[in-house]
């Protein structure tokens, strides 16, 4: 899509917004902020992030910024940079906030919506436990009240957040955990018969279904090993720059090999490893081999700009590695790449040298 056409887009929406009066409003101050921050409303569309409108505070940090009440309740979030502050919006809220430039995403405060308050909660405990300071104890005992929450209220849209949520990279509640699944399995469900035309039931439902089918896989796996000889593929949905929608399910069953490669374009090695994977693909694309690489940036800068000049499927995952993929497929470091045979998951390969050696024994 066409920056022009986005723009056009962005335009019609104020416009209908403007005119129908069925509008919610953001606003606050920013301390430390001025005209010269640019700040961003985004919506999320289950993990995948769109902008909304942009606004840059007063020179007081003062800001508004006002749009079209979704249909749905959905989860927003404000971003300066790669700090944001996430928030639901159900109708005709008004979101008031207040935080300091320095430390936008992580000492904040929401006021004027319940669950607006509950959400900041969550990342506010949350954050308390990331990055080891909180003990495997206090993150279970958090966790159970969580649940708690969640199966009070499981059709609502804070429920749909708290069982999206990462720590350090890692779900919250893990489909592939008996008892968190159960808690997935309670959202997904609730969704499914009281909201069926909600944007996000589809999206739970095969989480739920996925959640289930790696479940029944993990049982019959030796404990050290994530894939045996074969598995299953579990399906990724995510945009190119171009704004298409490529299914990596759909990949796989029209390309005889492919690679499923999770990277960061801004890290010093992707020069070197995408070199590996053109020698690669100019090797066996005549051959069925296709590769679907996934980015994993904090932000899609450096991606757009490398995924222009690259003959393969990328596409960008807005929720970087905090993504349920990475928690699909339980990537714990970039590159990462697994080989897909005639649909199922045959190989990972985290070792760069390895790949060739993978590569031309699966297209044997």
């Amino acid at each position: 899509m066409k920056i022009q056409h986005f723009s056009l887009i962005i335009l019609a929406v104020a416009l209908l917004a403007s005119c129908s009066g069925n509008q919610f409003k953001v606003d606050g101050t920013i301390t430390g902020a001025a005209d010269t921050t640019a700040m961003v409303l985004e919506v999320s569309s289950n993990g995948m992030w769109y902008i909304v409108d942009s606004v840059k505070p007063d020179n007081d940090g003062s800001f508004a910024v006002t749009s079209q009440a979704p249909e749905f309740p959905n989860i927003y979030r404000l971003r300066i940079a790669d700090q944001a502050i996430y928030f639901p919006i159900d109708s005709l809220d008004h979101i008031t906030v207040k935080a300091g430039l320095k430390e936008f995403g992580t000492n904040y405060t929401l006021s004027g919506s319940e669950h607006a308050e509950q959400v900041m909660k969550i990342d506010r405990e949350a954050m308390q436990l990331a990055g080891g300071k909180g003990s495997p104890e206090q993150i279970k005992a958090w966790k159970h009240r969580l649940a708690q929450q969640i199966v009070s209220d499981p059709g609502g849209i804070v429920a749909y957040y708290a069982i999206n949520k990462f720590i350090d990279g890692v779900p919250v509640f893990d489909p592939l955990n008996d008892e968190d699944l159960r808690i997935v399995g309670a959202v997904a469900n609730a969704f499914n018969n009281f909201h069926p035309n909600d944007p996000r039931t589809d999206y739970l439902v095969d989480v739920l279904l996925q959640g289930q089918k790696r479940r029944r896989m993990a049982a019959s796996e030796p404990s050290d090993t994530m894939f045996v000889t074969e598995t299953s593929l579990l399906d990724i949905k995510l945009q190119d720059y171009n704004g298409k929608t490529h299914q990596l399910q759909d990949v796989a069953a029209h390309n005889r090999v492919v690679l499923l490669n999770f990277t960061m374009y801004e890290a010093e090695f992707s020069p070197v490893y995408n070199k590996l994977l053109n020698d690669l693909y100019t090797k066996y694309k005549n051959n069925g081999l296709a590769i679907y690489q996934v980015s994993l940036d904090p932000d899609n800068v450096a991606w757009r700009q490398a995924a222009q000049n690259l003959p393969w499927i990328t596409v960008f995952d807005p929720m970087s590695t905090q993504s349920a993929n990475v928690g699909n497929y339980q990537v714990s470091g970039v590159p990462t790449t697994f080989i897909i045979k005639n649909g199922d998951v045959v190989e990972r390969v985290e070792d760069g040298l390895q790949l060739e050696a993978a590569v031309d024994r699966q297209m044997r």
